[in-house]
């Protein structure tokens, strides 16, 4: 197997900052989003029973054959992802934010006879890919990056071992480095809904899915505490005093896919509604680019990898699980109460079709998303007020999404509180912002199980706003 299969299998296994970066693979694309509607998200995103407007594709297709008058939505949002990482007792805080054109989408409403017929085109952005991390502290352990990798040439270009792939280096090194993520999942959507009996909706709708995300992970070891003065590789001087090493991991995909979803919807009048979804599995392609760059530094020299060498591309799919949803709603003389539920078996998260790595291998992956992943139910709750006679709108919410993995406590489930207000004008013109704060706890390993572990704090901001013009 040549060094650049072999590095590459211990990329995508241990770099990251993740317990496996194939798991962290398929739950980047396999997680759900928080959507791109700022009603929605003031109420907590509890808008499956809602949906009476042009973000029905994105929330439930029945509802959009509410929708009476010609409408056009768009909007935007921004997020921030702040993380205050713990590393052999330092704390080191982070951040990334990023700003998207979320929504803009057309309803058009069918003349009939009897019932309704509208049709439904929006560019939706579903999902952000942000994140950071830093940390920086001294490992006392008798372990490193370095030793991890002797299974690879990347120690030997750098002369850190012997000939025979041996190093003196056996730990005791200030370890510190930085991550930053971004990128989006994002759908063009054709949606369309009937009224096929009295109060009760129907629809359908078809996902083209694109989008982008990219990795930057900066990582150092250094002799702080000058353990390694010999020389780290026989027979060359010139590795004398060992000072530090560095690892780049850059990783870039571009991705595009397709999804189908069916929702139905029953009106009891104007007290309440009832809505239930299937969100049938998305299919993404991923072509993912991965560079390495690295070096080491001693006292008087230095060395740099030839990242050619250990740089590449692959391809190959992931299939997300199918979603059932269900959720109501009642309006008691201008407030609004709804809750959904939300269930997805994280084991069926699936790669397929790779290239570039062996079936052999896939496969493997695939057994462990089974054992370590698990099946969850994720709920929402939302209220909306309106105050009479002004059109003023009062929201807030409330959001929960256990986390996949089979063993993680309660500190790892994700947790929003939202709010938000909005106005509509006449009925023609509406304005609406919605805000998400998001809490939840992490952990990531360098390398090896426990032995260079950060742990994290993660704190969430979204903030949305949405126009929407009815004619």
């Amino acid at each position: 197997m040549s060094k650049r299969i072999l590095f590459f299998l211990f990329f995508i296994l241990f770099s990251g900052m993740s317990l496996a970066q194939n798991f962290n693979d398929a739950l980047r694309v396999g997680v759900p989003g928080l959507g791109m509607n700022a009603r929605a998200l003031g109420m907590g995103n509890s808008y499956l029973a809602l949906s009476d407007d042009g973000s029905a594709s994105f929330f439930n297709p029945a509802g959009l054959g509410l929708v009476k008058r010609l409408e056009f939505m768009g909007g935007l949002d921004i997020s921030s992802f702040n993380n205050i990482t713990t590393f052999f007792g330092n704390q080191t805080k982070s951040n990334a934010s990023q700003t998207l054109l979320n929504n803009a989408s057309f309803a058009f409403p069918i003349p009939t006879v009897r019932g309704s017929l509208v049709f439904g085109l929006a560019y939706n952005s579903q999902k952000d890919l942000i994140g950071s991390n830093q940390f920086d502290g001294f490992n006392p352990g008798t372990n490193s990056k370095i030793q991890s990798l002797l299974d690879t040439d990347i120690p030997y270009d750098l002369f850190l071992t012997d000939d025979d792939g041996n190093t003196i280096i056996n730990g005791r090194l200030n370890q510190s480095g930085n991550m930053l993520n971004s990128g989006s999942i994002n759908s063009w959507t054709l949606t369309g809904a009937i009224e096929v009996y009295k109060n009760l909706f129907v629809g359908a709708n078809l996902s083209i899915l694109s989008g982008n995300y990219s990795s930057d992970f900066d990582y150092y070891e250094d002799d702080s505490k000058n353990n390694y003065q010999g020389i780290t590789a026989p027979g060359y001087t010139k590795t004398t005093d060992f000072r530090s090493f560095y690892l780049k991991n850059l990783l870039k995909w571009d991705l595009e896919g397709w999804n189908a979803k069916i929702g139905f919807l029953y009106q009891f009048n104007n007290f309440g509604r009832f809505g239930a979804t299937i969100q049938f599995p998305k299919l993404f392609t991923i072509k993912e680019k991965f560079i390495v760059e690295g070096s080491s530094e001693f006292a008087n020299w230095s060395t740099s990898l030839d990242s050619e060498d250990y740089s590449d591309e692959v391809k190959y799919n992931i299939r997300t699980p199918f979603e059932v949803s269900g959720g109501f709603s009642v309006n008691l003389q201008g407030l609004i109460l709804s809750g959904q539920l939300n269930y997805i078996n994280y084991t069926e998260l699936e790669f397929t079709d790779a290239e570039g790595l062996t079936p052999t291998y896939i496969s493997d992956q695939n057994k462990r998303i089974k054992s370590l992943l698990r099946q969850t139910i994720n709920y929402n709750l939302g209220a909306e007020y309106t105050i009479p006679n002004i059109g003023l709108r009062i929201r807030g919410g409330y959001i929960f999404q256990k986390s996949p993995f089979e063993n993680d406590d309660s500190e790892f489930d994700k947790k929003y509180f939202t709010g938000g207000i909005g106005f509509l004008a006449d009925g023609v013109i509406g304005i609406d912002l919605g805000y998400a704060y998001g809490w939840w706890k992490d952990i990531g390993d360098n390398y090896g199980s426990n032995l260079s572990r950060t742990f994290q704090d993660i704190k969430y901001h979204k903030f949305i706003i949405t126009t929407t013009y009815r004619f």
